[in-house]
């Protein structure tokens, strides 16, 4: 435990306080007094205004638990519904059309429409694989996942299904770069003849791009011959390298030895759901990632395979253009830092009340104070315009999204920043959201960036919102309910109606199973063909294979047919509720739903707890492995604390179900040597953690799970 100290009516954390001054006020001209009297003078006028704004998210839910309980039973009236709304400022007036004024945005967020990685931030190992993603090799990503139809079953090269990945990328360069009259894989030369790209066949004749626009640099080695092309479309990059030294360029008909996709090209770094930090150690760790990254000396060693490595940020990346002239692309991913919500308070730092701050408003203030070692004077920087993008999770409606620029505003008063050099990314993952999309874009028009929908945290907020409604639907069966679909349309539509084509990123939810690429590869492209211009995928290898949906879709072309369109989701349907009226489920359908959800949260849980893993990959029931975080946990939590209010289900059918996957978790997780048993004695600090997310899920504040894993978490770590 670490000792606090007192200054300017605050006590803070002693190795928080040095962190910042010994380490992050290094090198930025930010006088350390001056720092703390203004980072005092705004916790205590902001953290009163953030408990205001708890306060009326509580009003507003027993207003509407109280309506729902009063009609229980009888069928909703739309109208009636909205009026209620709108009598309880939930459902707010919509003001004239108007465009977002956001400047100095960097390419990335513009108009490169692309793969995005979200990566827990305490995991430097992750980070950085994730930000070094901005390129990713084409063999690799095919050859090691089960895009050909299976995953290779040992690591020694198999020779046979390496020809299948190069005859896989070929064909895909056939659509990404055609060239007249010839397929890529009869090539067997590439040169450069008058500023222009030159392959030949063994026939001997020479054949070009159809597109010649599409050559955009190439590379030399020592003995001053070709070894890469770079060629580009719809804004994304493909470098085509060439050794005929290489194993695999010496048997390639062109000697290419590898096909490297520019893939994420932007990633959020993650401060809250996929992490598990509940106090000021957790916090400076976390800090202390983002400020190497910002610094640009972050790095992690690790053994692998019986080696030591040492992985560091990658730097630019130089070319010549077709004439020869210099030019570097960046070699790492657009970083964006997701901040907590407005909801949970930190110990890391107490007012002068003695009571702890809102970690929103540290987060703040934190994150944006070690950014500005990123708008120095240095080579390989993140933002090319000097802009510090915060992604912020979790608001409920405009006036939470007007305090965050009010919040973001007087942060770069303290740091000396010009006005909007904050750029904020709303995630449309909260119901108050969704229903006031416009207003809370208008909210912050000078400095939004980005856009996203959610669809488990969007959920377990219409589960909580409306849980007095009566019993919903199946989670799989929300998936494919109306407002689902009325909800993904509308960001896109709302989005682009308010001016955020080449100025911000309208972007698309996770693909949550990491291990079933040729999935993703099939469904994914839904994205970019919907008008978004950025979808997360859970890895540096699905960045890579998603690439190819925005090569074969020009998502600035989706969007400029779907801008004059009428928003085909109306608000009716959005508020349509997923109820399970007129659904007779059997008990056997009962029983699979209580199991997985109480299978899922039970595997996500107990590394929370335990271990403090905020993200990883899950086994479900049927052992597919899910990329589980704290939104799919509010989403089970909820759907079966929904169901038991209701009586679909009983506690001790629940209680039962949860001992019996307890069990399931435990053999999954039988190789793990850092993991220990739920059972048989179910009485650790985990399983009840998960007991507790189900069984208290009612009084949880809009549903989430924060509150209980925080204290679970602290509970087994003060062990």
């Amino acid at each position: 435990m670490s000792e606090n100290i007192s200054i300017n009516n605050l006590t803070i954390d002693s190795n928080l306080y040095n962190f910042i001054n010994e380490d992050v006020l290094i090198d930025i001209d930010i006088n350390k007094d001056l720092f703390w009297s203004k980072f005092s003078n705004l916790i205590h006028d902001f953290c009163p205004k953030n408990k205001a704004i708890l306060d009326e998210r509580l009003s507003i839910q027993n207003q509407i638990d109280r309506w729902h309980k009063n009609n229980l039973g009888k069928e909703i009236d739309i109208d009636q519904y909205k009026i209620f709304l709108k009598s309880i400022n939930y459902l707010l007036p919509e003001g004239p059309d108007f465009k977002i004024e956001t400047d100095k945005v960097d390419p990335e967020i513009a108009y490169i429409s692309g793969p995005q990685l979200v990566v827990p931030i305490t995991n430097s190992r992750y980070v950085l694989n994730a930000v070094n993603a901005r390129w990713g090799s084409f063999y690799d990503a095919i050859y090691g996942t089960d895009v050909l139809g299976i995953t290779p079953e040992n690591s020694s090269y198999d020779s046979e299904r390496g020809k299948k990945v190069i005859e896989y990328t070929k064909s895909h360069l056939d659509n990404f770069a055609p060239l007249n009259k010839v397929k890529w894989n009869q090539i067997t030369k590439i040169i450069i003849d008058n500023n222009k790209l030159k392959f030949f066949t063994n026939n001997n004749l020479p054949y070009y791009l159809e597109d010649q626009n599409q050559f955009e640099g190439y590379k030399l080695n020592e003995f001053n011959k070709i070894n890469e092309i770079l060629l580009i479309k719809n804004n994304l990059h493909c470098r085509i390298l060439i050794d005929p030294k290489n194993y695999i360029g010496k048997n390639d008909t062109a000697n290419i030895s590898d096909i490297i996709l520019e893939s994420a090209i932007s990633v959020i770094i993650d401060c809250e759901d996929s992490v598990a930090i509940v106090d000021a150690e957790d916090k400076i760790s976390a800090y202390r990632n983002w400020l190497g990254l910002m610094r640009g000396n972050l790095n992690s060693t690790f053994i692998k395979n019986n080696k030591k490595i040492k992985r560091t940020l990658n730097s630019d990346l130089e070319f010549l253009d077709p004439l020869g002239k210099k030019f570097n692309l960046k070699g790492r991913a657009l970083i964006l830092i997701r901040n907590v919500g407005h909801l949970m308070k930190t110990s890391a730092i107490l007012d002068k009340n003695g009571d702890e701050i809102g970690e929103g408003i540290m987060d703040a203030v934190i994150t944006s104070l070690i950014a500005l070692h990123d708008l120095k004077d240095k080579k390989n920087k993140n933002s090319l315009y000097g802009s510090i993008y915060i992604v912020k999770p979790k608001m409920h409606g405009p006036a939470e999204v007007s305090f965050t620029n009010e919040l973001f505003a007087r942060v770069e008063n303290i740091l000396n920043l010009d006005p909007y050099t904050i750029k904020i990314g709303i995630m449309d993952e909260e119901r108050r959201t969704s229903v006031n999309l416009k207003e809370c874009i208008r909210a912050a028009k000078f400095r939004l960036a980005f856009i996203n929908t959610g669809f488990l945290d969007r959920t377990g907020d219409e589960i909580h919102t409306s849980m007095h409604a009566g019993p919903f639907l199946k989670k799989r069966d929300i998936k494919t309910s109306e407002w689902i679909q009325s909800y993904e349309n509308r960001n896109v539509v709302i989005g682009l109606k308010c001016g955020l084509m080449g100025k911000a990123q309208i972007g698309k939810g996770m693909w949550a199973m990491p291990d079933k690429m040729l999935m993703m590869i099939d469904q994914k492209i839904n994205h970019p063909k919907s008008g978004a211009n950025c979808a997360w995928v859970p890895s540096p290898t699905a960045a890579t294979l998603h690439a190819m949906h925005y090569h074969l879709v020009n998502v600035k072309s989706i969007q400029n047919k779907i801008i004059n369109q009428s928003i085909k989701g109306s608000l009716d349907n959005l508020l349509k509720l997923p109820l399970l009226k007129g659904v007779n489920l059997s008990d056997e359908e009962i029983n699979q739903e209580i199991e997985n959800n109480a299978q899922g949260i039970l595997g996500y849980v107990v590394r929370w707890i335990d271990q403090g893993v905020g993200c990883s990959k899950v086994l479900d029931i049927n052992d597919v492995g899910l990329m589980e975080d704290r939104a799919t946990c509010r989403i089970s939590s909820q759907a079966l604390t929904n169901w038991l209010l209701h009586n679909i289900v009983t506690e001790t059918q629940v209680l039962n179900v949860l001992k019996k996957m307890a069990k399931i978790v435990d053999d999954q997780n039988k190789n793990d040597i850092n993991y220990t048993n739920m059972s048989p004695d179910y009485n650790g600090i985990a399983f009840k953690a998960a007991y507790e997310l189900i069984f208290k899920g009612l009084d949880q504040p809009s549903g989430y799970t924060e509150p209980i894993l925080h204290l679970k978490r602290l509970e087994f770590k003060n062990q």
